[in-house]
């Protein structure tokens, strides 16, 4: 039992958490948690349970929490060709495409590229063929130097504003993966000048593209109620565009 109490003092700290309010939320005492904690009282599989949900911890990670403490895990992990999420994929392919003429992604953790539409191509524009090849990853793609990076007007200000959600992500999930991947984005994002370069309500990206600059903003979806891991780790990153000519542009970059 010492692997789940140390992972549990590791998740409740990352967290920020403390005993009397992890004990509250999960509907149990701090005498309890503090005897789990110690490794001197085995835990049920619905404490459990309800102790990764009141962390708010992923699918992934509770299976792991339950593993930890002895179980099974509760969360299926299905394959993307299973049949039982062959309607998810016919629903994310549908949406992808009614969403061109603007470019739309479909992506697992950290950026792995699972699906694109055909306005893609407009982000993957002169990139080097090795960013390409699967899998692609589209956060490095977005900045590096033989990606996206040159094309980028505003590079300090959008890579700074994904180094910083990822940093958010490595806060409430600590991975050392996670970790070396962030040091090698910064590595592609140069200082930030004074000032910001934002629309009053979100930054842009700014892409050239031939003699023309595209300002696009982005959404990310995700599958809020999944119980499947792999559903839940799937997010449908949308660009829009922030103006008028941009609209314009890749509309008529489509009907050509």
């Amino acid at each position: 039992m010492e692997r789940f109490a140390s992972e549990l003092r590791r998740w409740r700290s990352s967290r920020r958490v403390s005993q009397l309010e992890l004990a509250n939320r999960a509907g149990t005492t701090q005498r309890h948690l503090s005897f789990i904690e110690q490794g001197r009282s085995r835990p049920g599989r619905a404490i459990v349970v309800r102790l990764a949900e009141s962390l708010e911890l992923s699918l992934r990670e509770r299976n792991g929490l339950l593993l930890a403490a002895g179980y099974a895990p509760v969360f299926p992990e299905s394959g993307l060709d299973d049949a039982m999420l062959r309607p998810v994929r016919e629903a994310l392919d549908s949406i992808l495409d009614g969403h061109l003429p603007y470019p739309a992604v479909v992506v697992r953790p950290y950026g792995e590229l699972l699906a694109a539409n055909a306005a893609f191509d407009v982000l993957t524009e002169g990139a080097a063929p090795e960013l390409l090849e699967p899998p692609v990853n589209v956060l490095r793609l977005a900045l590096h130097p033989k990606g996206m990076g040159p094309r980028v007007v505003n590079l300090a200000d959008w890579g700074r504003h994904i180094v910083e959600s990822l940093r958010a992500e490595l806060l409430r999930s600590p991975d050392p993966r996670l970790d070396a991947f962030i040091a090698e984005l910064e590595s592609y994002v140069p200082d930030a000048v004074p000032g910001s370069d934002h629309l009053g309500f979100a930054v842009p990206l700014r892409l050239r593209t031939g003699d023309a600059e595209l300002r696009l903003l982005t959404t990310l979806t995700s599958f809020a109620t999944a119980v499947d891991v792999t559903l839940a780790e799937l997010k449908l990153e949308a660009f829009l565009p922030a103006d008028a000519a941009t609209a314009a542009f890749l509309q008529s970059r489509h009907r050509d």
